[in-house]
């Protein structure tokens, strides 16, 4: 026995070492299976661990009640390339708080109570490749210039929020986009619409479900029907409108150069009529002199 024990101890050595190391700075109510991964998933926590090691890669912190995260949680954790914060509290993002992680690459936020997507919320994160968004009940608004600056972008999901409007800046400013989920929103399909439309219908196939999963509601009667059933066509007097209202603006510019101009020649022409007789008036005066 003593001989076998004897062969098992560089083993158990190993396996001590192996576990002690990986619970070294692990918070307490979460795992680490690995050295650059913590996992906090479905902890109850209410505020973030403390005591993250600050060479993590992968945060897991899904399923729990995290109202917010700290503006400057990021900056200590510059190897952070994965973090999961979906199913939690969070109602806003403060922006520039995820823009000083230089190297995330996947970021979860969907399924928590955001309302909108400021200018600036992630920064320019150049490296994040997967954004997901989906699932927030009262997100109603996504600012143009939310995702200025994330160049690398591949993914982006927005389905099943509140949006009724989208503004097409902020999706045609993504050079690396190839899937887009926007479905299940309470779209409007009004003037505003129109453009967003004609985005969808020119990069279909950045939808992984196709045109076919995403609904509008009309503005006349608020029924609803799938955006495959509308067509350019549908929003002609969208077109209508906007040339009309180019055409008056048009029309006003030059009414109001016109009169600009009237108004200029008739000051003129009363001024040189005044000289005219001031002239006329000189002149005899110094004929009378002269006699």
């Amino acid at each position: 026995m003593l001989p076998c024990v004897c062969r098992l101890q560089p083993l158990l050595a190993f396996v001590s070492f192996a576990l002690l190391t990986q619970g070294e700075n692990c918070p307490a109510t979460c795992l680490c299976p690995d050295h650059h991964t913590v996992d906090c998933s479905g902890r109850g926590l209410t505020r973030l661990p403390d005591e993250i090691p600050l060479d993590v890669r992968r945060l897991l912190l899904s399923d729990n009640w995290i109202p917010q995260i700290p503006s400057d949680f990021l900056v200590l954790y510059s190897d952070l390339v994965y973090l999961d914060l979906r199913n939690n509290s969070l109602s806003h993002i403060e922006p520039g708080t995820l823009s000083t992680s230089s190297r995330l690459v996947f970021l979860d936020l969907g399924s928590n109570n955001l309302t909108e997507i400021p200018k600036g919320a992630f920064g320019e994160s150049r490296s994040l490749i997967k954004l997901r968004l989906g699932n927030n009940p009262y997100l109603s608004m996504v600012n143009e210039d939310a995702f200025r600056g994330l160049t690398s972008l591949r993914e982006l999901e927005l389905e099943r929020n509140a949006l009724s409007g989208l503004q097409v800046g902020a999706l045609s400013q993504l050079p690396s986009l190839r899937v887009v989920r926007l479905e299940g929103n309470p779209w409007v399909c009004n003037c505003t619409f129109a453009n967003l439309f004609t985005w969808l219908i020119e990069n279909s196939h950045k939808l992984p479900h196709g045109i076919e999963s995403m609904e509008c509601s009309l503005p006349m009667d608020g029924r609803r029907v799938p955006l495959s059933q509308l067509s350019q066509d549908s929003f002609r007097e969208c077109q209508v409108t906007l040339t009309l209202t180019d055409f008056l603006i048009i029309i006003f510019s030059g009414i109001s150069v016109s009169v600009a101009a009237i108004m200029a020649s008739f000051f003129l022409a009363s001024t040189v009529h005044c000289f005219q007789r001031w002239s006329k008036g000189t002149k005899g005066e110094d004929e009378e002199n002269e006699e």
